[in-house]
């Protein structure tokens, strides 16, 4: 592996540090480090589960997502979330994820 293919890497570490510097300041204090690590492991928990990287329909993708995510943190007791604090996380993940330029459909 060269240098150049190192920088389009998807760095959990380096994406917990981005979301949390991107989130406004209440979420900064809602949405902890540890509680975005466990945030990243159920989206991807959420798309070993469910076949939506077709991209067929974005929007349900998104709804799908939001609620599994607001409901499995109820249920692991890690907080109990509005859709639209975690839809900041998710835009702030899609964020980093441009970044790095990464090509959607190669995952």
């Amino acid at each position: 592996m060269n240098n150049q293919d190192e920088i389009f890497e998807y760095d959990t570490d380096a994406a917990v540090e981005y979301i949390h510097n991107y989130l406004p300041q209440d979420l900064k204090e809602k949405f902890q480090e540890d509680t975005i690590y466990y945030l990243l492991d159920l989206m991807c928990e959420f798309y070993e589960k469910n076949d939506y990287l077709n991209g067929d329909d974005d929007e349900k993708e998104e709804e799908d997502l939001i609620s599994f995510i607001v409901e499995q943190a109820r249920k692991d007791e890690i907080g109990d979330f509005l859709p639209d604090d975690i839809l900041m996380v998710l835009r702030a993940e899609e964020d980093y994820m441009n970044t790095l330029q990464i090509d959607d459909d190669e995952y």
